[in-house]
């Protein structure tokens, strides 16, 4: 291998950065091996991604603040590169960087007052590379068996975190199983497009997420209500599944029918043994979609708030959120949709 053939010395500079020092015959095989490789060929095209993100909270007048905590500077992933990264803050203040225990970049930030507003822009600039989903897996058959380490970690998400004991809901759920030796990844598909099909989509104002009871008796809901319909669902059937936010890139938004851009977006993501984390939209029945670009994730959709904090006073306030996600062009530029 190249570690054998690269002899030499690791130096580190007081600044600390380190270099090597290859002797001339073992760089010579170095690159002789390097060169006699295949070409790496892939099918996978990425895209540039720029993310504007503005929440705008006005009040009735000039209020004191706390801490706000906000949740929006995704992970390097493979499939996610973080180029660049932003905030825009209305008011100065403290700023701290830290990590939550789902392993979430998280910036707690506490506002000098008062002030009757509180602006946040987050700015992003990624590189998104499409991971298809490989549906070859011999691992993945019903029941589902995970391994003992694996198992240890993946205990809390497959718990349930509400106690839904709705007869229709149920029901629903019943229906939805297919034949016991049927394909995990065939199962978990065929959910996901279930709710797709067969709910209604429409934005809610309101905070908070529907039990899956009342999805299910209202036909109706928000990406995250159905995000976690699916999740609820799937860990009473013994799957490991957890709560997935972030945005929603969609290019000509009306033709393509795509449900959730310009806004934050919420969906499911599955444990299976061997392929790890899968991430199933319900909302536009997507599975391991380039569209999606993650940002958090946690085991409720309580935990994943985007921007939420205090405030020293009670006051009427009203919010406003807007997201621009758009496709960047090798000049830089955004690509007209």
């Amino acid at each position: 291998g190249l570690a054998g053939l690269f002899q030499g010395v690791i130096s580190v500079s007081p600044a600390g950065r380190r270099k090597l020092f290859c002797r001339p015959e073992a760089t010579k095989a170095a690159l002789a091996h390097l060169y006699s490789l295949p070409p790496v060929t892939t099918s996978a095209v990425m895209s540039r991604l720029r993310i504007r993100h503005e929440t705008l909270y006005t009040y009735a007048r000039p209020i004191g603040f706390g801490p706000w905590k906000l949740l929006m500077r995704p992970l390097d992933t493979h499939a996610i590169r973080l180029v660049e990264a932003s905030l825009e803050l209305s008011a100065a203040g403290p700023v701290r960087w830290t990590y939550d225990a789902y392993g979430n970049s998280i910036c707690i930030f506490t506002p000098r007052g008062p002030s009757d507003r509180l602006r946040v822009v987050n700015h992003l600039l990624i590189d998104r590379y499409p991971a298809p989903l490989a549906v070859d897996n011999p691992q993945s058959a019903l029941p589902l068996v995970y391994d003992v380490a694996d198992r240890a970690v993946l205990d809390p998400f497959i718990a349930p975190a509400t106690a839904d004991r709705d007869a229709d809901y149920l029901d629903w759920l019943r229906d939805r199983m297919g034949p016991a030796d049927e394909p995990a990844l065939d199962f978990l598909q065929r959910l996901n497009s279930a709710i797709h099909v067969g709910f209604t989509y429409g934005t809610r104002d309101e905070q908070g997420t529907q039990s899956p009871s009342q999805t299910i008796q209202r036909g109706q809901g928000t990406c995250r209500d159905f995000a976690w319909l699916m999740i609820e669902s799937l860990r009473r059937l013994g799957f490991a599944a957890r709560f997935a936010t972030g945005y929603l890139y969609s290019p000509r938004i009306a033709a393509s029918g795509i449900r959730g851009a310009g806004a934050t977006h919420a969906w499911c993501e599955v444990f299976l043994p061997d392929l790890g984390w899968i991430e199933f939209d319900p909302t536009n029945g997507l599975a391991e979609s380039e569209h999606l670009i993650r940002v958090a994730t946690t085991r409720t959709p309580a935990e994943a708030s985007i921007m939420n904090g205090m405030v020293t006073e009670q006051a009427e306030c009203n919010l406003k959120v807007a997201v621009d996600v758009d496709l960047v062009g090798p000049d830089g530029l955004n690509v007209a949709a």
